[in-house]
């Protein structure tokens, strides 16, 4: 039988603090992942809920966008998952009766954890300007709300439209098509915070935005390189795939400034190996980097390379370079000039051991790069991942069998958004194809990235901000200025399925509009729809919900938006700028939007036919498919970088955010971190022992965290997260690490990546304070 929701938020004082793990998943992960199932939906509906995960007739996993074999396991989800589907198919309910009770003030004092665990929204809700509770409002008012206040604006660019990484291609694609439709391109979105910086190397260098490999590709691989992730919590499934690598004999190189169990040992509780005998190691290697020094260490190994080639040859793929790429002889001037004390400097690792590393990449005949948020949350990001390309494509590393670049993404869609329009960047091609579907002139002008839509709200530019899933608040750095900047607008919209920090920290006014899930049975005019979704290798498939909705007149995304873009379009078809479609056949029949997608986005052709009875389509992707490149010359472009790499002022230390292994991104799961040997809480600071005893500290001393930025005008300024208990860790000297949301608060607004705007949320100096109080 499912449990209540927790009454209390999460004791801090209760925290326990054991040693690390040193293997990932195994029993351990199935019980923890069954009793949270249970606890949130009861034994029948887990049973029927988790085999249907990631099934060809089943629903898509609402946790990462790691792709599946075409041969599926019965049980094809990992803990995470099912811990993701468990909170969307929780039995646990949010009504009316529960925003009577509880005011918004209330709300906000709790922590994210237990407004999470509150359960799904059933019913709209409204906020009314100066009122201290929700109150219910009908489906009709609450959608004409939203359409009015988009039509009263005296200038388009006065509402942000947000979009989380859950959001289906049917849904994104109506949502950036209402957006464009009303006039402009403020389409922030997740992406922004996470692989932006991905985006914009691999765009430049390669021509296009996208990881260039496929789950045979991980399997084939001689030498994979694991760099800035952390697969055992933010990606389990990734385990398999690294497992079946080490079987056909492929080597595994770890990145990352903390040693993570699930790239050390993986017990796969699907085989009798995992269960009976150990499991599986997998790194071969650890290379334990300073934060921010993974530029270098790419240097590093590309110089070793340059100077074995000069010695005795073989080592370059010279007909490659010379037919697909450009750049190269101004990037091996750069690795020429290069030095091996400021490599040794910026990554913590001396030269002997570098040039280890780079003889593994040497000898190497297909090499795989994966990397997540520890490459991509830097100030020069960019440039790290423009070396991690530059690498590749010196061994010809790129558009062959085992062998390329692999950003693993986050939420399930967060790539098939980006897909379907959601950018504040579009390309011309996209709206031209807009245009012409839909009888209108979109907005060629750029809109707001997630930093300049929290700046624009701050600084009174903005009057609406509606967001499409997610949870903005506790997504985004600058956590005071975040909630400051959004309560200054007139109306907030959060189209949620779950209680979130969001709901409590609103505009004047504020509405939630309750949606439905992955798992819920999705039934319209013609009869039960489904959804698509594309993975993090460029994959599409569709999902189908099965179970009962929370609500009996719950709406999906795609009939929230279609209704919406009725009321905002439907009676002005004579305007040049409107987008032209039969609105109310497009909510009640997901096929005509596929329709629309197919000929407006490339690759779609054929949508319909090509998902149908479960099957997997795979985009175009010119590296990856036959060397070609979408870059202005069509070649693949080498890039000279000048070296970067943190300098942590002396008595500082520089700060990463990172998840427990009870999370996904805004989500908190529960209150432990297995791995880590946390229990109980999440209020904690791994810190180096030596940094620990050198500032005069003890191990398990409540401490405050407080950051130093030096602004443009010069000034320093402060942010300060209060009462974390230091764990000594094993972290390089001068680095730390602790869990977000409760360190976003340290993370300011301005320190972003260059080129990308990704907030540096691996990289904030931070003072560690003795609590006084």
């Amino acid at each position: 039988m499912a449990t209540k929701p927790p009454a209390h938020d999460i004791d801090e004082s209760d925290v326990t603090v054991g040693s690390r793990k040193k293997v990932a998943v195994g029993v351990p992960a199935v019980l923890h992942a069954l009793k949270i199932s249970v606890d949130q939906m009861g034994v029948t509906r887990s049973a029927q809920t988790l085999l249907r995960v990631n099934q060809k007739d089943g629903f898509d996993c609402p946790g990462c966008a790691w792709p599946e074999e075409d041969k599926r396991h019965i049980a094809e989800f990992c803990e995470n998952g099912a811990k993701a589907v468990a909170e969307e198919a929780t039995v646990r309910r949010v009504d009316a009766a529960f925003f009577a009770k509880h005011s918004v003030a209330e709300l906000n004092e709790h922590d994210d954890w237990w407004l999470g665990q509150q359960g799904r929204l059933t019913e709209p809700m409204y906020l009314d300007e100066g009122a201290s509770h929700y109150r219910p409002i009908s489906w009709d008012d609450a959608l004409q709300t939203v359409a009015d206040a988009l039509r009263e604006l005296d200038d388009p660019n006065e509402a942000i439209f947000y979009t989380s990484g859950r959001t289906s291609n049917e849904a994104a694609f109506l949502y950036q098509l209402l957006v464009r439709g009303t006039g402009t391109n403020n389409l922030p979105d997740c992406s922004n915070m996470c692989h932006e910086s991905s985006g914009s190397a691999l765009v430049e260098t390669i021509g296009i935005g996208k990881g260039t490999v496929s789950l045979d590709d991980i399997h084939r691989a001689d030498l994979l390189i694991v760099a800035g992730q952390n697969p055992g919590t933010n990606h389990p499934r990734m385990l398999s795939a690294l497992e079946k690598a080490k079987q056909n004999g492929a080597t595994i190189i770890a990145v990352n400034p903390l040693p993570e169990a699930g790239l050390m040992r993986f017990e796969n509780p699907q085989t009798p190996r995992g269960v009976l005998l150990g499991g599986t190691k997998l790194a071969d290697e650890f290379v334990q980097i300073r934060l921010g020094g993974d530029q270098a260490l790419f240097q590093a190994i590309a110089k070793h390379l340059f100077e074995v080639e000069g010695e005795r040859g073989g080592v370059l793929d010279r007909p490659f370079i010379e037919r697909h790429t450009s750049g190269f002889d101004d990037f091996e001037r750069a690795m020429a000039s290069a030095s091996w004390g400021e490599f040794e400097t910026a990554t913590g690792i001396d030269e002997k051991e570098l040039r280890r590393i780079a003889e593994i990449v040497r000898g190497s005949t297909s090499t795989i790069v994966c990397w997540a948020m520890g490459l991509t949350q830097h100030k020069h990001s960019v440039p790290t991942l423009r070396d991690v390309v530059n690498l590749l494509l010196m061994q010809g590393n790129l558009g062959r069998a085992g062998a390329g670049l692999c950003p693993v993404r986050g939420h399930s869609n967060v790539q098939g958004d980006r897909t379907m329009g959601i950018y504040e960047k579009p390309h011309e091609g996209f709206l031209a194809s807009l245009d012409e579907e839909f009888d209108f002139y979109a907005p060629r002008e750029h809109g707001y990235d997630t930093v300049e839509a929290i700046r624009a709200m701050r600084d009174g530019k903005a009057r609406v901000f509606m967001a499409m899933g997610g949870n903005f608040v506790s997504a985004t750095p600058d956590t005071l200025v975040t909630e400051a900047a959004m309560r200054s607008v007139d109306l907030t919209v959060q189209v949620s399925t779950k209680l979130n920090r969001s709901h409590a920290v609103t505009g004047k006014r504020a509405l939630i509009i309750p949606t439905l899930g992955r798992t819920d049975r999705d039934v319209r005019g013609t009869g039960e729809q489904r959804v698509t979704v594309e993975d993090s290798m460029s994959a599409v498939h569709g999902s189908r919900g099965r179970l009962r909705p929370p609500a009996d007149d719950l709406l999906s995304e795609p009939a929230i938006l279609a209704r919406i873009c009725d009321l905002v379009f439907g009676d002005r078809a004579d305007s040049p700028n409107v987008p032209r479609a039969d609105w109310r056949r497009l909510e009640n029949d997901y096929t005509l939007i596929r329709d629309h997608i197919s000929r407006v986005v490339p690759g779609f052709a054929d949508y319909e036919s090509r998902i149908a009875k479960g099957r997997t389509f795979v985009l175009p992707n010119g590296p990856r498919d036959d060397r070609t490149f979408a870059t202005p010359d069509g070649l693949a472009h080498f890039t000279a970088n000048a070296l970067e790499y943190p300098v942590i002022p002396e008595g500082r230390v520089l700060l990463q955010t990172l998840r427990s292994h009870d999370q996904y991104n805004t989500t908190i799961y529960g209150k432990d971190d297995r791995y880590r040997g946390v229990h109980g809480g999440r209020r904690v600071v791994f810190v180096n022992r030596d940094d620990i005893a050198e500032q005069g500290l003890s191990d398990g001393e409540i401490v405050d965290l407080v950051s130093e930025w030096t602004a443009r005008d010069g000034a320093v300024e402060e942010r300060r997260a209060e009462a974390f208990r230091v764990i000594a860790y094993d972290t390089p000297r001068g680095n730390a690490a602790a869990y977000y949301p409760e360190t976003n608060v340290l993370v300011p607004l301005d320190s972003v990546a260059d080129t990308s705007g990704t907030p540096t949320s691996k990289s904030v100096i931070v003072r560690i304070e003795r609590r006084t109080v």
